[in-house]
């Protein structure tokens, strides 16, 4: 192909998937393939020397069609260059000393204070104008409106969604609308807002990761501005010091800890620490030289596809999960990948039996890289795999999704029943969604107390394929013991949009386990309790505010015999102990539950290291955090997770 017909298709391609990406909060692409085409126009354009008009290798940000108003930059935002190799990050350090950071997958937000006030909040826009959002940005959780710095002071950050938050906007969304696909896209929505009001509710996060301006400051080193950055009330992004003999080790670090990242993260940022060196290196029409991008070298391997899986979910949306032969990546088996619609799947021109290329985005999400075959034999199915009623492609900002149109189909109630018989909610053992999809087909259940009641439909149940008089014993056996059951898991049986079993057990703890406090408590009730925001609140106060979903608990607490669990209490081991948590755990399934094991020993948790903190509990105690720097300062000891198990909670892991 003619390279210059070739670099006009890669620029079309290009500019389009980044339109669909920043303004209309839809991917056309993946990341992974958006790199490569990326790539491949770069190494044309290097290597004919001419680059096209609009080409996104020249260009920052993205294009601004918004109604929000716009403003120019005081200085250009530029892009960092990027790299997948660890030893050129040690190459670029040289013999300097160098920050290495989370590369936060959000929006970028410049933020001005004047006289301590925020007084303008922009966006990154193209590198040179932004929008003006100062309205939203006062809306986020954790900016402050007012500093104790009173000069000028300019900064910016990454406004990000943290992952739980995303789960529980998601869960919240209104039947028959479609779910956001990542938190980034979410993000962009929610910042760019015309109406506040939305952003408020969206939870959005500032991570501060660079100081721009601040009157009268003379800072030496980055590190010295993130640590005054923190002291003026800012978060700043989660930064490890690093020279050129230990950035790899500190890579691996971080590569461990992706999964546990709250924050939505697509790689690793690493800066020169000395800001007059860093600055003294210059800068590129695209990219400053005083820091670079780290993405990480995916793992890939060679699979072939074995069926192609279409998910009816509770919103009518049908998504296609690619089933393919079980191979290792990352550390665990793989063997499904969403194929996330159907112009992806379309551009993969995925057919049974063909090669493919896998690996996990961001270490963390099975994707299809690459389709080596493309025989393109898979098509959409003509009829929703729950209902069998007739499907349709809807075309939106040009991606297609399947959609199943009738407002009857039982792929709803099908979930919801699934979810309230699983093992952390009423645990029905042996009760899968295969059989509860046969049930719901012959009537035998059409709410939730009629698990209770199999009784009156032996010969129904028994006529089941795979059904004797054995495993209809064992059904009936398994609902009666399930019978017996806690507030807790009661809780969580109901499918309340974002209330799992952690939240849930928060809920019944703050309400003493009386399920009627909880039925007649107000928003601003819910919102009392740590871990429950605005989000939260309102979809249980929505929740037990519908007749219809009262009538059926009603009909459950008279089924059912709900009692909290009395257990034996714990021995006290922490009482009079003040604790701080930070950093991921390995043990506990996260902070809440490791604070509800301490609290039942009789210890506290505080939120930050004090004089009176016994201990700080940090996985990392070498990490250069503020608060290990705080508990270092005041003598605190920093304790592992393991080394608190073993010194105060010895029979909470026996």
């Amino acid at each position: 192909m003619d390279k210059l017909k070739r670099m006009k298709e890669l620029v079309s391609v290009l500019r389009e998937a980044s339109r669909l990406y920043y303004q209309e909060s839809t991917e056309m692409m993946s990341n992974l393939d958006y790199d490569r085409l990326y790539d491949e126009l770069a190494a044309l354009e290097a290597e004919t020397g001419v680059i096209l008009a609009g080409s996104p290798t020249q260009q920052v940000g993205y294009e601004i069609l918004s109604e929000l108003p716009k403003k120019a930059h005081a200085r250009p935002m530029l892009s960092l260059n990027k790299t997948k190799s660890v030893e050129e990050l040690a190459s670029f350090l040289g013999d300097q000393p160098g920050l290495l950071s989370w590369k936060m997958d959000g929006l970028t937000i410049v933020l001005t204070y004047e006289n301590g006030s925020l007084q303008e909040a922009l966006t990154r826009g193209n590198g040179e104008i932004g929008e003006i959002i100062t309205a939203n940005a006062k809306t986020f959780v954790n900016v402050p409106l007012s500093i104790p710095f009173r000069g000028h002071l300019v900064l910016r950050g990454e406004a990000v969604i943290l992952y739980p938050d995303f789960e529980a906007i998601n869960a919240s969304i209104p039947e028959g609308e479609e779910k956001y696909k990542n938190p980034r896209n979410l993000c962009s929505g929610s910042v760019r807002q015309l109406d506040s009001a939305v952003t408020a509710k969206r939870r959005v996060r500032f991570e501060a990761f660079a100081l721009v301006e601040a009157e009268g400051k003379n800072f030496t080193w980055h590190h010295e501005e993130f640590e005054w950055l923190k002291s003026l009330g800012f978060d700043v992004v989660y930064y490890r010091e690093v020279s050129a003999e230990t950035v790899a080790e500190a890579v691996g670090a971080f590569s461990k800890e992706v999964e546990n990242n709250p924050v939505p993260s697509d790689g690793l940022v690493l800066l020169m620490d000395d800001i007059a060196y860093g600055a003294s290196l210059g800068r590129t029409a695209k990219f400053p030289r005083n820091g670079i991008a780290f993405k990480w070298a995916d793992e890939q391997q060679l699979t072939h596809l074995q069926e192609v899986e279409w998910s009816a979910s509770r919103t009518g949306l049908i998504n296609p999960v690619a089933i393919f032969e079980p191979v290792e990546l990352e550390g665990t088996e793989v063997s499904r990948a969403s194929v996330h619609n159907v112009s992806v799947m379309e551009q993969l021109e995925l057919g049974f039996g063909d090669e493919l290329l896998v690996y996990k985005a961001n270490m963390i999400i099975p994707q299809i890289a690459e389709n080596l075959t493309r025989s393109k034999t898979v098509r959409p199915p003509k009829f929703c795999p729950v209902c069998g009623s007739e499907t349709v492609i809807r075309d939106e900002n040009g991606v297609k999704t399947l959609h199943c149109p009738n407002a009857s189909c039982p792929a709803k109630q099908i979930k919801a029943f699934d979810l309230f018989v699983s093992r952390e909610a009423i645990n029905i053992e042996g009760l899968s969604e295969s059989t509860l999809e046969k049930m719901v087909d012959l009537g035998i259940v059409r709410r939730f107390r009629d698990l209770f009641y199999l009784q009156d439909h032996r010969n129904a149940i028994m006529s089941m394929e795979g059904f004797g008089a054995k495993s209809f014993r064992n059904l009936q056996e398994a609902a009666e013991k399930a019978r017996h059951t806690t507030p807790v898991r009661l809780l969580t049986a109901l499918g309340i949009e974002g209330i799992g079993p952690a939240t849930a057990k928060l809920i019944c703890r703050h309400f003493k386990n009386d399920l009627e406090q909880v039925r007649r408590a107000s928003a601003e009730e819910f919102a009392e309790i740590e871990g429950i925001g605005t989000v939260m609140a309102e979809n249980l106060l929505r929740y037990f505010r519908d007749p219809e979903n009262a009538s059926q608990l009603d009909d459950l607490l008279s089924v059912l015999d709900v009692r909290a669990e009395e257990g034996v209490k714990a021995p006290q081991s922490m009482e009079g102990l003040t604790f701080v948590i930070t950093g991921s755990l390995n043990r506990f399934e996260n902070r809440d539950a490791m604070k509800a094991s301490i609290e039942a020993h009789g210890g506290k948790v505080s939120g930050s290291v004090s004089a009176k903190t016994t201990a700080l509990i940090n996985n990392d105690p070498a990490s250069s955090s503020t608060k290990n720097k705080t508990a270092k300062k005041l003598g605190i000891p920093i304790l592992t997770e393991e080394e608190v198990i073993e010194k105060y909670l010895p029979e909470e892991f026996a």
